[in-house]
């Protein structure tokens, strides 16, 4: 495996920042190196936000800015409308919407490949609440096959330390969206 970039877009307080951590963690726990690092514009809860993460099976010495994703992962689907979302995205890349909408219904907007998945109604109806952030990395193990399941369970598991029961939620919730989102 070659090194792999993935951006996550969201707003200040739905987590993107965790979730870029997590998914390192997970990448981690499959034995590859990582990163993940943020990146904040106007720090208030609601500003869009980025973060980052860069798996590879050799040791990373990038440490700029991911600028040619290879995966753009969207907690926000709202988000798709005032940022430029797909910007930089390799040929190749992958762009995955969490959104009740079809793919087609962002066509033109996005360059790559766009794979909508609802995940708030899985939140919802798992957890309770609309925290997609850690769920979402069920739909990125599924859609990417860049990480294993197991090793999201894991760190899930490592970021809920404290709070077993939330982590229970999450990676069932994980796993629903593994399962809903495999082979696509």
């Amino acid at each position: 495996m070659v090194l792999k970039e993935v951006r996550i877009h969201g707003r200040g307080g739905q987590g993107a920042v965790t979730s870029s951590q997590v998914l390192a963690v997970a990448a981690f726990y499959d034995g590859k190196y990582c990163q993940a690092f943020p990146s904040f514009g106007v720090e208030r809860r609601g500003a869009p936000v980025e973060a980052f993460t860069r798996i590879s099976d050799k040791p990373i010495l990038a440490r700029n800015h991911v600028y040619a994703p290879d995966f753009v992962l969207v907690l926000d689907p709202t988000l798709a409308d005032c940022v430029d979302v797909g910007k930089g995205l390799k040929k190749d890349g992958i762009v995955i919407i969490n959104t009740n909408k079809s793919a087609k219904d962002f066509e033109g907007k996005i360059g790559g490949k766009v794979v909508t998945v609802d995940m708030t109604k899985v939140a919802m109806d798992i957890i309770g609440k609309p925290f997609v952030n850690i769920i979402a990395l069920g739909a990125f193990a599924a859609i990417t096959k860049e990480i294993k399941l197991e090793s999201v369970f894991k760190a899930i598991d490592q970021e809920f330390s404290h709070k077993k029961e939330v982590g229970e939620l999450n990676k069932k919730a994980a796993e629903e969206l593994y399962k809903k989102v495999k082979g696509v």
